[in-house]
């Protein structure tokens, strides 16, 4: 609670962070704030047409399919890897004042959070514009989602930040990592596809009861079993307290290591 209270007293801090992530992300670009949206159409064009055309996954409306579950991947993904280096890139700022070293990761997550709040205009734009069309009762769910994963991706993000301090490799084994999970997770083929044996060691990935809720609303147009939601709510809740623990523990070093 206490932690909780110090990061309170800085939001301040934590917005002007996120202002200016915003702001010079796409700074000097010709189509600058778009990209927001370019980048994730971009690559649901290339996905649609490998395992569509190509690979023929066979899943009615793909791009669809695809969407929804690859704007939250998106964010997920950048959370982790922005996050790993948001320390070492304030390591100015580290060194010569005080503030409650959270602010940094938090700042960058909500940076990409705010990122793919953005994008999902896209998204439900292409949901109402194409006709496929949305259940609002189902909708009331996707803020709950949401907040679950902004927690889930701030858990994991406060431990690489803090980890790749010492570990500078981390922040190249992390663009692996993440590759490799992105095919672990049910984002461009459904969970119906994997074998049944392999379900339960599936299900240990943290993203999968996200992705199948985000999918639930989005995509079925349906109303996200509460088991699920559950489950991701409780490793998103697990990852933070994880996270926090890791980051406590090693930000006593920061300096020395900076």
């Amino acid at each position: 609670m206490k932690t909780i209270k110090e990061i309170y007293e800085y939001r301040t801090m934590i917005q002007s962070l996120v202002r200016r992530d915003l702001r010079g992300r796409y700074k000097g670009s010709v189509l600058g704030f778009l990209w927001t949206f370019i980048n994730p159409l971009l690559q649901l064009v290339v996905y649609t047409i490998v395992f569509s055309v190509i690979m023929r996954a066979g899943i009615e409306k793909f791009y669809l399919f695809l969407f929804v579950a690859l704007v939250p991947w998106l964010f997920f993904s950048s959370s982790i890897m922005n996050g790993a280096m948001c320390v070492l890139q304030q390591q100015d700022m580290v060194k010569k004042i005080y503030f409650p070293r959270q602010v940094l990761p938090i700042a960058s997550v909500t940076s990409c959070f705010v990122n793919m709040l953005l994008s999902f205009v896209v998204i439900f734009a292409v949901l109402i514009f194409s006709g496929y069309g949305i259940n609002l009762q189902a909708v009331l769910y996707l803020p709950v989602v949401m907040l679950v994963e902004y927690i889930l991706a701030l858990g994991i993000a406060l431990i690489t930040s803090a980890l790749t301090v010492y570990f500078r490799d981390l922040e190249h084994i992390l663009s692996i990592i993440t590759m490799a999970w992105l095919y672990l997770t049910p984002i461009m083929y459904s969970v119906d596809m994997v074998p049944e044996q392999f379900l339960p060691i599936f299900y240990l990935n943290p993203m999968t009861p996200v992705i199948i809720v985000y999918r639930d609303i989005l995509y079925y147009k349906t109303v996200p079993e509460i088991a699920t939601l559950f489950q991701a709510l409780l490793i998103g809740i697990l990852a933070m307290l994880v996270g926090n623990y890791v980051f406590s523990k090693l930000q006593k070093g920061f300096v020395e290591e900076l």
